[in-house]
């Protein structure tokens, strides 16, 4: 089963590098979304199993869009997966992984594998 994975980022080289290496797992369909502003739309459109949300974006932070995603019935049951250059591998917990509330957060640079690992976490939740 493919599961749909929707990336929003302002930075197009990470988002597009990214797609690349999901994609070639074939377990997953990704799409992109590099403005803020147009997040929630494209949520609505592609109607994600998981989102990979960057928090610090011109426009919308990543804390915004979750929000506006929370408060959609249908958003709402979709996992977020937060990516940051904000927080160190190193202040990480040992699987790289840190926790905020229920959400996850992935420093940047990320790593795939821990990323995998994260999305499947989340995914065998649903």
């Amino acid at each position: 089963m493919v599961r749909r994975i929707l990336v929003i980022d302002d930075e197009a080289g990470f988002t597009k590098l990214l797609k690349m290496n999901l994609e070639k797992t074939g377990q997953y369909e990704v799409r992109i979304e590099n403005d803020s502003m147009k997040a929630l739309n494209a949520a609505h459109e592609f109607l994600p199993d998981a989102v990979l949300l960057d928090i610090v974006m011109p426009g919308l932070d990543g804390g915004d869009v979750a929000a506006q995603m929370q408060a959609e019935p249908l958003l709402q049951h979709i996992p977020v997966i937060m990516m940051t250059a904000l927080v160190s591998q190193e202040e990480t917990s040992q699987d790289a992984v840190a926790q905020a509330g229920a959400m996850n957060i992935l420093p940047k640079p990320v790593n795939l594998d821990v990323l995998l690992r994260c999305l499947e976490e989340v995914l065998s939740q649903q």
